[in-house]
């Protein structure tokens, strides 16, 4: 049984929008929304604190932390616990092999799903997006593919090259192992 999916990619390869497309496919699929500690976009996140995050690394409930854009994100215990309820499947963004690691060790059931796109298309789609920060999306594009080299054996369940196949087909690729693993009731 499928305890989540974990989707890794650079800046605009597609978490957000293939993730709209599995909770559309699946209804137990639902967005793991991280706990954000800082300014800009919210929808996505749940806000907190730095006094909120402060407790929650108290209680060794922050399995990872990432900071990046001047903003704080975090997989935390208590978050993934919620969207786990009622036999929901979370769907947790991580652009971080170290993360990708913390999170999969949790319990080996997890679906990992590289996603990936060229620094060509990621520009693109950043400005087609309306990103102000298009030049530190590419830059955190480049430490992606930095990471993902640093860790040769990475495993992955599905690879798919998001400049070549559309969202709704990697969501139904995604889907179908979801299935296979976690039949629906």
């Amino acid at each position: 049984m499928r305890q989540g999916i974990l989707l890794y990619g650079p800046p605009t390869a597609g978490k957000d929008t293939i993730t709209a497309a599995l909770t559309e496919l699946d209804e137990r699929c639902v967005p793991f929304n991280r706990f954000k500690v800082g300014s800009g976009k919210t929808r996505g996140y749940r806000m907190g604190t730095p006094e909120q995050l402060l407790a929650l690394e108290a209680r060794g409930d922050v399995i990872y932390r990432n900071d990046r854009y001047g903003n704080i994100y975090v997989v935390d215990r208590p978050g993934l616990q919620q969207a786990m309820e009622g036999g929901r499947i979370p769907v947790v963004h991580l652009g971080q092999m170290v993360g990708m690691e913390h999170v999969a060790a949790l319990c080996p059931a997890w679906l990992r799903v590289l996603l990936w796109c060229s620094r060509e298309t990621a520009a693109r789609r950043s400005s087609e997006r309306g990103d102000t920060d298009t030049a530190a999306r590419l830059a955190v594009w480049a430490a992606t593919q930095a990471d993902l080299a640093s860790r040769p054996r990475a495993q992955w369940e599905l690879r798919v090259d998001t400049d070549v196949t559309a969202p709704r087909e990697a969501a139904e690729m995604i889907d179908e192992m979801v299935r296979v693993s976690s039949p629906r009731p």
